[in-house]
């Protein structure tokens, strides 16, 4: 299990334990740090509503893309303390005090959002590369033997290198600070996805998922939940604000934005946001497969932000025409929710639903109408959909509960013992598919077997092409 630039591999740094394999709970620290994150979430939802009901069409666009540009920056805070809590063990002082230190900057991050392209941009742009710049120097400096020390002294530089637009644009204004921000987040994203890479160093790609990944899924569930409860926090605000117990519009506008939130709850959860975790452990590549679970992540967590934005709105302006600023947020929302959905369920079984790219159709093609409709009635078409989603799941999940993740890129052999498996096998659609036997290595013969011993045969092609089952006592095959 242990791979290049693990946390299992190489000498250790003082003062910087590492994380037992078998610990992966998330400790009480981590979970301080996802409070902070909520108000910082909460106010990317109050600025992005703020700015979408500006009475300026054009500043209604630029609030939707300035909501990313603060949003991204966060949600890479939030990895890249992950990575550091699942490789060292945060239940010591100096990851402790690394971990808190994060915090705080999340806290100002939050603070300087509503007015981040405005009076405070220093503030944002400063706290974000001396967080990332500076936690790399310091655990660059702590772990003097480890191998993990190349790979934060990589990010350090590729962190300097950003830090030069992230600056520049909080000196300038309006497009050309949209356009400096825009590259130096993606100079952030691009550069950790290729491994930092760095003229006579190579490169050294992130494999925290490859040495956690239970403790990454369960991060990432726990980050996902929080987003969803900030959609309840922002519309429960609003609709307190609004007087919304005397205002009908405004009481059905809560009642659908909850509505919303519970279907996003079921449509993560069962059961590909149950079981990807594992999926990701037993995958033949698991950092490769972690990634790109965190990034299907991030993309429903953009989703589920735009969306509470979108209800938010709902409650300051139910009715009348929609805007197509606020139905980007009020339909993408959901869309960008049950793309990032499809992925994960990709990640886990190796396959995606029908249900779900019906579902992103469906809501794409109902944006035209809903254009000429009141917002209230917008968010109630898109929760419609939302049910034929989650009906769909719960179909699936009753024809077969016990699904197990079939992760791509997965070996498997025969659950059953060899004198009782039959070579009579057929994939998902009844077609034949044969069985091999393991060769001897020295004489290229078969290898003989005896009763018990369930590595002797296994499926003639991967199971990306089809899972091949026994039909003996109904049990199939299982993952090497």
């Amino acid at each position: 299990m242990n791979k290049a630039g693990s946390a299992g591999s190489g000498g250790r740094g003082p003062g910087l334990p590492l994380r037992e394999r078998s610990d992966q709970q998330a400790s009480f620290v981590e979970l301080f740090f996802d409070l902070v994150l909520v108000f910082a979430l909460n106010r990317v939802v109050a600025a992005s509503a703020s700015g979408l009901a500006s009475a300026v069409r054009g500043e209604r666009w630029d609030a939707f893309l300035r909501g990313l540009l603060v949003i991204l920056p966060l949600m890479w805070v939030w990895a890249t303390t992950s990575y550091g809590t699942a490789r060292f063990d945060p239940r010591r002082t100096p990851v402790q005090l690394v971990v808190l230190v994060s915090a705080l900057g999340v806290l100002l991050l939050g603070a300087a959002i509503p007015a981040a392209f405005n009076g405070a941009a220093f503030v944002f742009a400063g706290t974000y590369v001396a967080l990332q710049a500076g936690r790399s120097l310091a655990l660059y400096l702590m772990l003097q033997k480890h191998k993990l020390r190349r790979l934060y002294l990589r990010s350090l530089i590729w962190f300097s290198i950003s830090a030069v637009p992230w600056l520049l644009g909080a000196a300038t204004q309006g497009f050309a600070r949209n356009l400096l921000w825009t590259a130096a987040i993606a100079i952030d994203l691009v550069t950790a996805q290729l491994g930092w890479p760095l003229r006579g160093m190579g490169r050294v790609r992130i494999t925290a998922w490859a040495y956690a990944p239970q403790h990454l899924a369960d991060r990432s569930r726990q980050l996902l939940m929080i987003a969803l409860g900030e959609t309840i926090l922002a519309v429960g605000i609003a609709y307190t604000g609004e007087d919304g117990l005397h205002n009908l519009t405004a009481t059905l506008g809560l009642l659908i934005a909850f509505l919303t939130t519970v279907l996003l709850w079921r449509i993560y959860w069962y059961t590909a946001g149950e079981l990807f975790g594992a999926a990701v452990e037993s995958a033949r590549n698991p950092a490769r497969l972690g990634r790109i679970a965190q990034t299907a992540h991030f993309l429903m967590i953009l989703g589920v932000v735009a969306t509470a934005a979108g209800h938010e709105l709902v409650q300051v302006h139910p009715t009348g025409r929609t805007d197509l600023s606020w139905l980007a947020v009020i339909v993408g929302g959901p869309a960008a929710f049950v793309a990032g959905r499809a992925v994960l369920e990709w990640v886990v079984f190796s396959r995606v639903s029908r249900s779900r790219l019906l579902g992103i159709a469906a809501l794409l093609v109902l944006a035209v109408p809903l254009a000429f409709t009141a917002p209230l009635a917008a968010v109630a078409a898109v929760s419609g959909v939302l049910v034929a989603i989650a009906a769909a799941d719960a179909r699936r999940a009753a024809r077969n509960p016990a699904e197990a993740p079939a992760p791509a890129g997965r070996s498997w052999r025969c659950s059953l013992p060899v004198r009782t498996a039959t070579p009579e096998t057929e994939d998902r659609r009844g077609r034949p598919c044969p069985l091999r036997a393991r060769s001897n290595s020295r004489s290229g013969q078969p290898r003989p077997t005896r009763a018990g011993d369930d590595k002797g045969l296994r499926p003639a092609f991967p199971q990306g092409r089809g899972l091949c089952r026994c039909l003996v006592a109904g049990r199939g095959f299982e993952p090497l």
